[in-house]
């Protein structure tokens, strides 16, 4: 039974108040809150456990050791990649994406090979790319969404050319909250011989994963949005794009052996882990997918979408709330503006003095604002933990906001 009482005292925060109101946090999509196992985690990680991981022999550096380690399995877990040594543990998306770009792109790519993209890309899928544009006359092929906010698979397999070596895709996007077919796209690109990279980092929050179902070549995560730390996260890699990749960042145990005149690179995945990581984030991110799965990720799924469903409704009832995006398969995250001179950052500013904390802003989304032909938009972005009366609560407040404007 999905207990949402339960739930919400697992998160500290959420009891708190914000100016004078109970906290209505709606912000998922930048960054989750952190249940209390996690916190726990982390305070424990410095306050007992504490050392630096690989390099000793002591008590405390195996401890370490252990439980960082252990995490790369639990990713593996999570999203089922059927083999640990798949994942490169990292602070985030952005450098997994960036991973893949120096590691596996750079050394490959020639002038006039091109890269497909969907117009909903965050910057993090979009600017490791415009890196290789600018530096090697790389082609970026944008793919645009559908009047509804939707990507149809069939367009962006259709954008494949015989100088296509990447598409580069979202699997949910973070400001309409559009759910892409990544399996139909990475079938119809690996029938054209062309890997396929997923950014999961609002996918993967949102419904289970099975990377082997979806067949991708690369699949990024970051831990901050799955109720972990920041500065944690993860990229899958397929063997065979690992084994064509060579590493980015050098140093630390990325290394088997140094000498003056040679270097010879550890096995992957540490191959591609340099330098000493984030021993504690990573540790928290694995306590953070053991609670998610705890709970049940197609429970997850089933009360976000319960969540989606009501507030469907009750934004139905606001003509005056322009929804940016409304296609039959997404996530409970909720992109609009207000129609007359309501800045988005004013109506955020508004619902954050009953309490209500959502974002406003581009987004990191600069080609999507360009293509729905606005600046910015106010988001609402629902997590595990929210409720059916905080969507009321936000509705009261939008209702205030268009008072106030009116």
């Amino acid at each position: 039974m999905y207990d949402i009482d339960t739930i919400r005292a697992d998160f500290p925060i959420l009891s708190r108040e914000v100016n004078g109101k109970p906290l209505t946090y709606l912000d998922n999509g930048a960054s989750a809150q952190k249940p209390k196992v996690v916190i726990d985690a982390i305070t424990r990680a410095y306050a007992e456990e504490y050392s630096n991981v690989h390099r000793g022999l002591h008590f405390l550096s195996n401890l370490s050791t252990e439980r960082y380690e252990a995490v790369r399995g639990t990713i593996s877990k999570f999203l089922n990649t059927g083999d640990e040594n798949t994942i490169v543990l990292n602070s985030g998306t952005t450098e997994g994406i960036n991973l893949v770009a120096y590691g596996w792109a750079m050394p490959r790519f020639q002038p006039g090979d091109e890269i497909v993209l969907s117009v909903m890309e965050h910057h993090a899928n979009i600017v490791p790319w415009h890196f290789l544009r600018e530096r090697q006359g790389v082609v970026l092929k944008w793919v645009d969404v559908a009047a509804d906010g939707s990507l149809d698979p069939q367009a962006v397999i259709d954008a494949i050319g015989p100088k296509t070596k990447l598409v580069a895709v979202t699997q949910c996007s973070n400001v309409l909250g559009t759910i892409v077919d990544v399996k139909s796209i990475t079938q119809g690109a690996h029938a054209k011989g062309v890997p396929v990279l997923v950014d999961g980092s609002q996918g993967a929050v949102h419904m289970p994963v099975d990377v082997q179902d979806i067949g991708c070549d690369f699949y990024a995560i970051t831990g901050h949005k799955l109720y972990g730390p920041t500065g944690s996260g993860a990229i899958y890699i397929r063997p065979e794009r690992m084994a064509e990749m060579q590493p980015f960042l050098g140093g630390g145990d990325m290394i088997r052996e140094v000498s003056k005149d040679r270097v010879i690179y550890n096995d992957p995945p540490m191959k591609f882990e340099a330098g000493t990581p984030g021993i504690v984030q990573i540790i928290g991110l694995g306590v953070a997918l053991d609670y998610m799965m705890g709970l049940g990720l197609d429970n997850i799924a089933s009360h976000e979408a319960s969540l989606r469903a009501y507030a469907e409704q009750r934004f139905s009832g606001l003509n005056w709330l322009n929804i940016q995006g409304q296609a039959a398969d997404k996530a409970a995250i909720f992109s609009f503006t207000m129609e007359g001179a309501a800045h988005p950052h004013d109506i955020s500013t508004i619902l954050d003095k009953r309490g209500v904390a959502v974002r406003a802003g581009h987004h990191c989304a600069g080609p999507l604002m360009d293509h729905l032909g606005v600046t910015a938009t106010c988001r609402a972005s629902f997590g595990l933990y929210n409720t059916t009366d905080e969507i009321d609560t936000l509705i009261d407040a939008l209702e205030l906001a268009h008072e106030l404007f009116s």
